[in-house]
């Protein structure tokens, strides 16, 4: 078993690992920049140092600096959280040169998926279906405008190093990829370093569902049944729910059995996820594989009675998994909303300092944050502040508990997405488990504008 862990992460998915940790009676590094000082995660964890100042690129992302702490800390392994350095390839390979176990995938795995083009090549390989799209990615306009045609309009053009939902525009017709191409691309060149685009087919009407899986180094792989995430937000996820209100149980088996049979394909390890998009007619098509920890993942747990990231811990301690696919059972409903300290008007970011905060407690309500009263929400990292998971017997319950739990959620100091969610969960749309991930520019922005 591992006896000490760096936690290359902050916020909310720091303090979480570290109560995992806590649970196996593993020690804690913690790294923060001077804008987190006094975090949450490092007050929870057993050691902690400064990596360097607030942004990004002089702290979390800085990879010679963590493995140096990871280095003098005299840790066993990292956990990379989800985000920063999770799906870095050359983090995992420095990890391994260290002598210090990467909590993940192999690296060689990380960099396959992700470059998406490869990434639908080998699930192509894997025998699952992907998106009808373009083969290989480009960074001419000239060729995504003549490989359009021949898939045929509307079209995604997106970042072939992409995630997140970054790099990622709609397409009607030739005058609009034309028009988002350059954006797109210099978006791609931000954010990934890499300008590399290319295209796929827009699957109208879809849901976004994607399916959990751990693997063990002995060739064991299990699914934990799927989450839908089609609530979303400018391609980014708000609120996820577990199981599928749309799936029928033979998509179910059929989605989980071709994530099973493409992790063995790779010889993936640890826990990842497939991401599908799914047609009205419950045709399924790969859309990426997310080679982490996902920030949805504690509905899977609710449902499954699973603790994925313990299962992390264990499997990178080397730990077989001991239980087989037909000892998952999926057990009731859970849903999770993502709490974001930003405007419900404008979705700008709301910084500040948060003056008060109250959370509802009781039976079948979670929690997970990484901030409380007195904490203070910078502009330098995502805003996302909690996740609020609730799991009942029933959807229609779980529904109406997160409802009553949110309108008694108390955040003082900083403006919350809490009404927008409040929206989400009472419209009829939602209720009938008919949103797709045209939802909220269909739907709510629409009626919002119509007021």
């Amino acid at each position: 078993m591992l006896k000490k862990v760096l936690i290359a992460n902050r916020g909310e998915i720091a303090c979480r690992v570290v109560r995992a940790c806590q649970k196996l009676n593993m020690k804690t590094v913690a790294v923060y920049s001077e804008a987190d000082k006094d975090a949450m995660h490092v007050q929870m964890a057993d050691e902690a140092y400064l990596i360097g100042p607030p942004p990004v690129q002089q702290s979390y992302l800085r990879i010679e600096k963590i493995i140096q702490v990871a280095k003098d800390a005299k840790v066993d392994a990292i956990h990379p959280g989800y985000g920063l350095l999770s799906e870095n390839a050359k983090f995992a390979k420095e990890c391994q040169k260290e002598g210090i176990i990467f909590i993940g995938p192999s690296p060689e795995v990380i960099e396959t998926m992700g470059d998406k083009v490869a990434a639908r090549q080998t699930m192509k390989e894997a025998g699952l279906p992907v998106i009808p799209g373009t083969e290989n990615g480009t960074e001419d306009v000239e060729t995504l405008v003549r490989q359009a045609e021949t898939i045929g309009y509307p079209v995604m053009l997106k970042a072939a190093a992409g995630g997140g939902g970054i790099g990622m525009e709609r397409a009607a017709n030739e005058a609009e990829l034309r028009k988002v191409f350059e954006g797109n691309k210099k978006r791609a060149e931000s954010f990934f370093g890499n300008g590399t685009l290319y295209l796929e087919k827009l699957i109208e009407n879809a849901r976004h569902i994607e399916i959990q899986i751990l693997a063990d180094e002995y060739g064991n792989v299990v699914h934990l049944g799927e989450r839908d995430c089609s609530v979303q937000r400018r391609n980014q996820k708000v609120i996820e729910e577990s199981p599928s209100p749309f799936m029928s149980e033979a998509t179910r088996h059929k989605m989980g059995k071709a994530a099973v049979q493409a992790a063995k394909h790779m010889g993936y390890t640890n826990a990842g996820t497939m991401e599908f998009l799914v047609d009205p007619d419950e045709n399924f098509y790969f859309l990426e594989m997310n080679t982490r920890l996902q920030v949805e993942h504690p509905v899977t747990e609710e449902v499954t009675g699973v603790d994925i990231v313990e299962w992390q811990l264990r499997i990178a301690s080397g730990e077989r998994i001991p239980f087989s696919q037909d000892d998952i059972a999926m057990s009731g409903h859970a849903l999770e909303a993502r709490i974001y300290a930003e405007d419900p008007n404008t979705f700008f970011p709301s910084p500040g300092t948060i003056s008060a905060l109250s959370v509802p407690e009781g039976k079948g309500l979670r929690h997970e944050c990484g901030v409380t009263s007195g904490s203070t929400v910078t502009p330098y990292y995502d805003p996302m502040i909690a996740k609020f998971i609730v799991s009942k017997a029933t959807r229609k319950e779980t529904i109406a508990a997160m409802k009553t739990a949110l309108r008694e959620y108390r955040v003082e100091g900083i403006k919350t997405n809490i009404p927008m969610l409040l929206d989400v969960l009472s419209h009829d749309q939602f209720q009938q488990g008919k949103a797709t991930i045209s939802f909220v520019s269909e739907y709510l922005q629409k009626e919002k504008t119509e007021k």
